[in-house]
């Protein structure tokens, strides 16, 4: 079958870093073809010379077996060519029609007025197309969840008469059934003979849409393989350039005294009554759907948004949590969700991230102890093997891994007694995963009180002492990580009337 778009030993350089090195990759019509690679492997770099943001040094792009020369992104979108991009560029202001013919508005009168009747309407048919029938398309789209601004963005691309997709990290931010209704779409577009480039982290997704894969390593074109011929331990094994035995090396721990226990704690809505305990040396699985309260309870006891009643213990001693500094205090550290937004000021160098919890410890009256800073940023460079040339590199320009683990450094250079994690794995490669997970379990394995919480059963299960079900702000079922199976978490996270252990 001939490609929709083909690229022929395309390579690109940055300052001080060779990005692509002589990569190809084809994209059939009505394929989905998977791209991998761990963080840095130059996947990023690729879909942007593909959508016109980037021009190749060398090497040939061609649409229907024709040379073509994008010089910016409206190039490739003339050429049928549509990104979505992790970060959805979305005007939250405006409608779902005016997002959807954002450029492209239909007019009357000569092309001086926009035809907001044939906009809407034709938004309307566009999204009627992909079996989107709930979405009202005067709606501002700031009023979306992340799902339907999802879908918003690829009517927007359909708008344009896209035959070539591009999808980056679609499934980050959603729900598992709004999963499920993007994958619908997804299979839905390829019966159309939309050829879809779908970039993912989560293995499990390229063996449930893709149809071909090609991995990227260091920059280096890997091989192309039909899924139906490969198996997870030979993706990961192309990934990272080495097998990767344990994913989850849970190493064995001591667990001590209760360290941490929290007893009614209330904060309406996503916290009602919740009462655990976590002891020095225990991982702590959290599970629980989207919107069941895991967060929102760390939160509480974090001090982010504090508890309207209850009671915090730290080794056994009630203490009074009413911002972040009282928790730092009594010795509690936490590890959010979104690392970019709430964990790092990606503007800043690693030195200064890894200082700011302990900015007080490092400073004499307003002057900071940049030598301290920078002892302390080449310490975490070293015990968690962080990819980065100094600690003057900005951490934007690392690695979510990398990103993760000088958050992880920052929070430790506090002395916790306990380390809170929020999907500690979330939006980074297999490797960089199992070395979270390593470090994880040897900060436990060391006596720290760890309470992890995640939305993979399997890091819940390969990772825990002792597993947490939330549902509906309510701890609703508890187990010891013997009889901890995903049938019986999952029941209990849903709700079945075979949950266990409740």
């Amino acid at each position: 079958m001939s490609e929709l778009l083909t690229l022929e030993n395309i390579s690109k350089r940055f300052p001080g870093v060779q990005a692509l090195s002589d990569v190809r990759l084809g994209v059939r019509p009505g394929e989905v073809h998977a791209l991998l690679g761990e963080n840095g492997a130059g996947k990023s770099t690729l879909i942007k010379i593909i959508s016109g943001v980037h021009q190749p040094d060398s090497g040939t792009l061609m649409i229907d077996g024709k040379p073509v020369q994008f010089n910016g992104p409206r190039d490739a979108q003339q050429a049928g060519i549509a990104t979505i991009f992790q970060e959805l560029s979305l005007y939250p202001e405006l409608t779902v029609a005016e997002n959807i013919f954002m450029g492209h508005h239909p007019r009357r009168w000569g092309g001086l007025v926009v035809d907001w009747g044939a906009m809407n309407a034709r938004a309307r048919e566009i999204l009627d197309s992909l079996d989107i029938l709930d979405l009202d398309v005067t709606t501002k789209v700031g009023l979306l969840n992340v799902g339907n601004r999802q879908r918003v963005e690829i009517a927007k691309a359909l708008s344009l008469s896209a035959r070539v997709l591009i999808m980056d990290e679609p499934t980050a931010a959603l729900t598992e059934s709004d999963v499920e209704r993007l994958f619908a779409i997804v299979r839905l577009l390829r019966q159309r003979g939309v050829g879809i480039v779908y970039i993912s982290h989560r293995l499990q997704e390229v063996f449930e849409v893709a149809d071909r894969v090609t991995v990227l390593r260091d920059g280096q074109y890997i091989a192309t393989r039909e899924v139906k011929d490969i198996t997870e331990p030979m993706l990961i094994e192309m990934m990272v350039g080495r097998e990767i035995n344990e994913l989850f090396p849970k190493l064995p721990s001591k667990i001590g005294e209760t360290v941490l226990e929290v007893q009614n704690l209330m904060r309406e809505p996503y916290t009602r009554g919740v009462s655990f305990s976590v002891r020095a040396g225990e991982i702590l699985g959290i599970s629980g759907l989207v919107g069941s309260g895991r967060s929102e309870t760390a939160q509480a006891i974090f001090g982010i948004y504090p508890a309207k009643s209850g009671t915090i213990k730290v080794n056994h001693r009630v203490v009074s949590i009413k911002n972040p500094a009282d928790a730092i205090r009594h010795g509690i550290a936490y590890v959010p969700e979104d690392r970019g937004t709430q964990g790092l000021v990606r503007a800043m160098t690693l030195r200064e991230n890894s200082s700011m919890a302990v900015l007080k410890q490092l400073s004499r009256a307003t002057f900071i102890n940049r030598d301290g800073e920078r002892q302390l940023a080449h310490q975490s460079i070293e015990k968690f093997m962080i990819r980065a040339y100094s600690g003057e590199q900005i951490v934007s320009k690392l690695s979510g891994g990398n990103q993760q683990k000088v958050v992880v450094g920052k929070w430790l250079a506090s002395n916790p007694r306990v380390l809170i994690v929020d999907e500690p794995t979330r939006g980074v490669d297999v490797g960089a995963k199992a070395e979270i997970h390593r470090l994880l379990s040897e900060l436990a394995a060391q006596g720290l009180a760890v309470i992890m919480i995640s939305s993979e059963l399997p890091e819940i299960l390969g990772m825990s002492d002792r597993v947490l079900v939330m549902r509906e702000g309510r701890i609703v079922a508890e187990f010891d990580i013997a009889e901890a199976t995903q049938e019986a978490v999952g029941a209990a996270m849903m709700g079945s009337r075979h949950e266990v252990g409740a």
